[in-house]
């Protein structure tokens, strides 16, 4: 039987969900607010956006009213062919853990409103799952070409923030790419999956920057204490701050028969710098 694979949210991830999939032969197309013309991009308020569909992939985060599918699709969504659907949530949900591991049957602890909006989207997706394979996606801090500390580096906005013992879980946009398609080219049976993105490594903010100055052979910038950094943090910024937790994804690795092609900052910082200055063989691996 044909796979179609409908992406919605054509961002950041999605675009590159969508680069993958079509790269590996899969029929694949992607929502726009806007669309535009362009080919494979289909209006999200397209009312046969679901016709056909046996794969989806959602990237687009809950709003006030819960998730945005479910919102102006519910009734589509139940009368879908679907036979996989992966939903990009976020690793937010545990809350604070004081920098303790959490693993993918690690109950969530959601302490911010942005983490209980995204456990109740995951709760929405679940109704889905007594006759669909329902793979939940928690990520970690989303990096890549374009959007990565070496790009903070240039434009003079990275900083070394020191708090000691506090670390931050990440992973590579074309990693989440990968192990999303491989998701859904062997799904398990009907039923609900809770999976990690996340490198082998969590790792403080400081490292990160200093590694990308390392690449760039640049000075980095001098150290500053926790308090001082936080006293000037935006909201939202404190909030990432506010959190601790270290996460594990041996088990999805497993699950997904993958091994992360950059398993941990260092190995991605590498691939983005080396496939910036053209160098063979830096592209992304495919699946």
């Amino acid at each position: 039987m044909r796979k179609n694979l409908l992406i919605i949210g054509n961002g950041y991830t999605g675009e590159a969900i969508l680069d993958l999939a079509r790269r590996s032969g899969w029929a694949a197309r992607i929502t726009s607010r806007n669309p535009g013309g362009a080919p494979g991009v289909i209006s999200f308020d397209d009312p046969a956006l679901l016709a056909g569909a046996t794969h989806l992939v959602v990237t687009a985060p809950p709003g006030p009213a819960g998730d945005p599918v479910w919102a102006r699709h519910a009734a589509a969504l139940r009368a879908a062919p679907l036979r996989w659907v992966g939903y990009l949530s976020t690793t937010g949900v545990y809350g604070d853990r004081q920098g303790a591991w959490v693993e993918e049957d690690t109950p969530p602890s959601p302490g911010q409103e942005r983490s209980r909006r995204r456990l109740a989207a995951e709760d929405q997706w679940r109704d889905l799952a007594s006759g669909v394979a329902v793979d939940l996606f928690r990520t970690g801090g989303i990096y890549g070409p374009g959007r990565s500390p070496l790009d903070d580096v240039r434009a003079g906005t990275a900083r070394c923030v020191v708090k000691p013992g506090h670390s931050f879980s990440r992973i590579h946009r074309d990693d989440i790419a990968r192990a999303v398609l491989a998701a859904a080219s062997r799904p398990p049976a009907p039923g609900a999956r809770v999976l990690h993105l996340v490198d082998d490594e969590p790792s403080t903010q400081a490292d990160v920057t200093l590694e990308a100055c390392r690449l760039l052979g640049v000075a980095p910038p001098p150290p500053t204490p926790f308090a001082e950094a936080y006293a000037r943090m935006s909201e939202m910024g404190r909030s990432f701050w506010d959190e601790s937790r270290r996460v594990a994804s041996r088990r999805t690795q497993q699950a997904l028969g993958i091994a992360w092609a950059f398993p941990s900052y260092r190995e991605g910082l590498a691939g983005i710098f080396a496939a910036e200055r053209g160098e063979q063989g830096a592209q992304r691996p495919a699946q």
